[in-house]
């Protein structure tokens, strides 16, 4: 039996940025009955979208530090590879204490398409004083992880708000986690530093 085909094979990639973006009810629904594997949504997804971020941020620090852009944008880049990941393994392991069932494909699903408005936002990184706007696409997100926990790991509409709530902290815990480590190993914690 062969594995599914990546996301972006089976559907557009930006179809589906635009169901997150403009219609989220509609399109969990559709992730929900989707079938994956790790493989196919980090090649069809993750990987492409987590690169504009890390890259239009490379370039932005780049511009002001030439030389540390390059180190600044694999750092993070390895972090938004890594937290959908870590991320998956926590949601899954708090979906029965939240009345939902354990699925680690729908947690990874869930997120990494909750990630998609901050890594799609990430374009405005290049620009002087629009950065602010991928934490309005960051916030976004976290929208779409209150719509798409409940639909994935089949939680109860009345403990989504727990759930997200505990999971954007474990979230935050893990991003803090990764970004000290990485800077650590890749950059002498220049990065936590302010660049």
């Amino acid at each position: 039996m062969s594995a599914p085909p990546p996301v972006a094979v089976r559907g557009s990639l930006v179809n589906r940025v635009k169901g997150l973006l403009v219609q989220p009810k509609s399109e969990w629904q559709v992730i929900d009955g989707e079938p994956a594997t790790v493989g196919s949504l980090y090649m069809g997804y993750i990987v492409p979208l987590a690169l504009i971020p890390a890259l239009c941020g490379a370039i932005r620090v780049g511009r002001y530090a030439p030389g540390f852009g390059l180190r600044y944008g694999i750092t993070y880049y390895v972090v938004h590879l890594i937290s959908p990941f870590v991320l998956a393994l926590i949601i899954d392991a708090l979906a029965p204490t939240f009345g939902g069932q354990k699925n680690q494909i729908q947690a990874l699903k869930v997120a990494a398409y909750a990630a998609t408005p901050f890594w799609i936002s990430g374009i405005f990184l290049l620009v002087p004083f629009l950065g602010i706007l991928t934490l309005i696409g960051g916030l976004y997100g976290l929208y779409l992880l209150y719509l798409g926990l409940p639909v994935l790991m089949k939680s109860p509409q009345d403990r989504a708000m727990g759930y997200t709530v505990i999971t954007i902290i474990a979230e935050i815990v893990v991003w803090w986690v990764l970004i000290v480590f990485l800077a650590g190993l890749f950059l002498g914690g220049a990065a936590l530093r302010g660049y």
